[in-house]
């Protein structure tokens, strides 16, 4: 099997194709990203639901501040697993282990009683830690040192976790909000079981990838630890750099599942024909752009790398973030003909749509991206730490995200929607900015890394 793994990666170096063990992995995110994206688009619409509903009836500033706490520990935690799959369970062993727990998990909130509801968000911030950061590893590690292919894999690795998310925000939303909140949490459920069972008949196409770490003899286990070199301190301050800037982009882009579903749900117009689209469906239009440009994105990056076009990493999260800010001055736009104080509006859907889009095109510069500059210039040895790195802040971002939307309904009463957008639009702007100025000193401190 070892062989066979081997002579796959180097024809598909040579022919130009991504193995096969891609798509098994794939497969296995979009599942997971399908319970994921299922799920939250319903918690915030299921707090603020009426009682009568079904829902919670809470304030939005209530709904606002545990979904920046869920979404935020949902990125702590795998820092926590990929210090443990690094050190001792081996990334396959950790994704099984957070499958596991994440099914357990929207089995209890697919529970109506509410201790059953809290326990259901532990298990999946628990479970998540164990799956997210150590799936993402095992792509980098299907690869030879500097293969061209990486970017590209990185790319259609994301366009699985976006399929995931487009049929579980259409399919678990309407479920949840016409059949009942509950039924589409367990919907949620049995993608992340799909999930599993794939990733276990298919793992044997990893070959060694991803198996327990091999213990050091005896004699050597007090041998120092081999220091950092130059070039490998230099790599880490990028992606330390780049991390930081996207938890100024998540804060802002993950409004998605917060304070723009909350628009959707009682600002937005959503009646086409004489039938009113459920709010959670628009939490799938990030998704559905995703799976239809990331292919065009994907074959750009390889034409540009071809022609020494290819813009650096951080080029393209400044790119990303300019994005983003141009994502919610439309909705600062299409807000205006909001009057102060309402609690509830009719505004054109196309404003959500234009800006999800711009959203998206900003999410494709700097996400697929970043995910595959942490495995190229992180150490070997500090990979699966440096990955929960990367997610851990991804859950700063979540978290002060999840405070700035419960600010929505305040902000209307007392100033405007327009005024609320208008943060979001001054953050992605000044960090766009700040990052083009950075570019050229973070690509001297890659040290050829491309």
């Amino acid at each position: 099997m070892e062989q066979t793994l081997a002579e796959e990666r180097l024809a598909g170096e040579i022919a130009e194709k991504h193995p096969s063990s891609l798509y098994m992995l794939f497969f296995t995110e979009m599942w997971e990203r399908f319970s994921y994206y299922g799920m939250r688009a319903l918690l915030t619409l299921y707090l603020i639901s009426e009682v009568s509903r079904g829902g919670l009836g809470w304030t939005s500033a209530e709904a606002g501040q545990l979904y920046g706490i869920y979404t935020g520990l949902v990125y702590v935690t795998p820092l926590i697993g990929g210090y443990l799959a690094d050190k001792f369970l081996g990334y396959r062993s950790a994704v099984i282990i957070g499958g596991i727990l994440m099914a357990l998990g929207h089995a209890s909130l697919a529970i109506e009683p509410m201790p059953f509801f809290y326990a259901g968000l532990g298990l999946l911030i628990i479970g998540n830690g164990f799956f997210k950061p150590n799936i993402s590893s095992m792509v980098g590690q299907l690869y030879p040192e500097g293969s061209k292919l990486k970017d590209s894999a990185y790319t259609i690795f994301y366009m699985g976790i976006n399929m995931g998310a487009f049929l579980g925000s259409l399919i678990c939303g309407y479920l949840g909000e016409n059949i009942g909140w509950h039924y589409g949490f367990g919907a949620a459920g049995v993608g992340m079981v799909l999930g599993l069972v794939q990733f276990y008949i298919g793992r044997h196409r990893l070959g060694k990838i991803g198996l327990k770490p091999e213990r050091k003899a005896a004699n050597v286990v007090n041998t120092p630890k081999e220091p950092l070199t130059k070039v490998e301190r230099d790599r880490l301050v990028v992606i330390l750099t780049l991390s930081f800037f996207s938890i100024l982009f998540w804060l802002a882009f993950e409004q998605a599942g917060s304070s723009m579903n909350i628009f959707a749900y009682k600002f937005t117009d959503r009646t086409i024909f004489g039938w009113e689209v459920p709010a959670t469906w628009f939490q799938s239009i990030n998704a559905f752009f995703i799976f239809t440009l990331a292919p065009f994105f994907s074959m750009l990056w390889v034409k540009l790398a071809k022609k020494n076009l290819d813009p650096s990493g951080p080029f393209k999260f400044a790119i990303g973030l300019f994005l983003l800010g141009l994502g919610f001055a439309v909705l600062v736009f299409g807000s205006l003909s909001i009057p102060q104080g309402a609690e509830t509006a009719g505004v054109s859907m196309i404003w959500l749509v234009l800006a999800y889009l711009l959203h998206t095109m900003g999410e494709l510069c700097l996400s697929p991206v970043g995910l595959s500059f942490v495995n190229k210039l992180s150490p070997a040895r500090l990979i699966g730490v440096m990955f929960g790195v990367w997610f851990f802040a991804s859950a700063i971002g979540n978290y002060i995200g999840g405070a700035l939307a419960g600010m929505i309904d305040e902000m209307a009463k007392t100033q405007s929607m327009s005024s609320f957008f208008l943060i979001f639009v001054g953050i992605a702007f000044v960090a766009a900015f700040l990052l083009f100025l950075l570019s050229r000193k973070l690509v001297k401190l890659m040290h050829g890394v491309h």
